[in-house]
């Protein structure tokens, strides 16, 4: 009897309208066009505007293209998680508003939070799901409005991000292709380096936390770039050497865009060039959850059945890993939404 696999069996996305350029962001704050390209790779990011619009709104949006492209019935999702750091409130969890906005009615719902591995470690959720036989259809979000946790006075971490959101659906799968092997790590340690220091039941909100600014991502640059370099490299080696893959073997690195820098470094442990490395850092920045599934989404077409695929992603807490994945399908066959 061959082995369940869970295997993405359709992408989506969605970005918001407004697009920041870095000519704008240099009359906010003191920056400069060449400065964040040369440090970073980021030209413009999206920023999702309008009042009382969540994470929710463009995790909708991303799910209703993905169940078009697929053809799912909305009804047949048996679960929806969502990975965000963003979610429109506390409680009820982001994933279940989708589920009701998208008309998953028959889905259990629930968030996953690990920063920028959110979709990584999620992937690997959802497949366990999938390989237990437990669900069918499993929808994995993807999504983050950074734009409302970003100190726009703040040089250091106000280039970097952007808003958007990806989703998969994932289905069983005997064939070969899917979720393979993972590599997932996480160390508390290393928060003081990439945190939200108030919002949550430490710090609840006050008017002394909003005064200090205690509610906007706090980032110490060179301590995360050392340990996502690092870590990062280090688990897609080892990924790629115990299941025997070469650098011949791998179709594309799905890297998270967080700094192009971070991504081509990987790469070169890995032995690949730039152009087997998904990359859409320069127009999107640091989507956080969502950069993993929105690479899927732009790079869909490029893919056929049978590509080996390593994503690799590193985030604040610290979290981070490696996936191999081997793509279930010839992406040329959908239609971007």
């Amino acid at each position: 009897m061959k082995k369940i696999t869970a295997a993405i069996t359709g992408v989506g996305g969605y970005l918001p309208e407004y697009i920041l350029d870095n000519e704008e962001l240099s009359r906010m704050v003191d920056t400069s066009d060449e400065w964040i390209m040369t440090r970073i790779g980021i030209k413009t990011r999206h920023i999702l505007k309008g009042e009382g619009k969540g994470t929710s709104s463009m995790a909708a949006k991303a799910v209703k293209d993905l169940l078009e492209k697929t053809g799912t019935d909305p009804m047949e999702v048996d679960l929806v998680i969502c990975s965000t750091v963003t979610p429109d409130m506390l409680f009820p969890s982001t994933a279940n508003l989708v589920a009701d906005k998208a008309g998953m009615k028959n889905a259990f719902a629930f968030d996953l939070s690990a920063a920028c591995s959110g979709f990584l470690f999620g992937l690997q959720t959802a497949a366990t799901y999938i390989e237990s036989g437990r669900c069918k259809k499993v929808v994995l979000i993807g999504a983050d409005k950074m734009s409302s946790i970003i100190d726009y006075e703040d040089r250091t971490t106000c280039p970097i991000f952007g808003d958007g959101a990806g989703a998969v659906l994932l289905e069983p799968s005997k064939e070969g292709v899917g979720v393979l092997d993972s590599i997932l790590h996480s160390d508390g340690s290393g928060a003081k380096h990439l945190y939200q220091k108030a919002g949550g039941s430490a710090y609840p909100a006050t008017h002394e936390t909003v005064d200090k600014k205690w509610h906007f991502v706090h980032q110490e640059g060179q301590p995360v770039f050392k340990a996502a370099v690092s870590h990062m490299a280090d688990t897609a080696v080892e990924l790629m050497e115990r299941n025997h893959l070469t650098s011949e073997d791998i179709r594309f690195l799905v890297p998270h865009q967080a700094n192009l820098r971070i991504i081509d470094a990987t790469a070169a442990r890995m032995g690949l060039t730039r152009d087997k490395c998904m990359i859409n850092i320069e127009c999107y920045g640091n989507t956080t959850a969502a950069t993993l599934p929105l690479c899927l989404w732009d790079y869909e077409s490029r893919l056929k059945k049978g590509d080996n695929l390593v994503l690799a992603a590193f985030g604040g807490g610290f979290t981070w890993g490696a996936l191999y994945l081997k793509w279930a399908y010839d992406g040329a066959t959908m239609t971007k939404g």
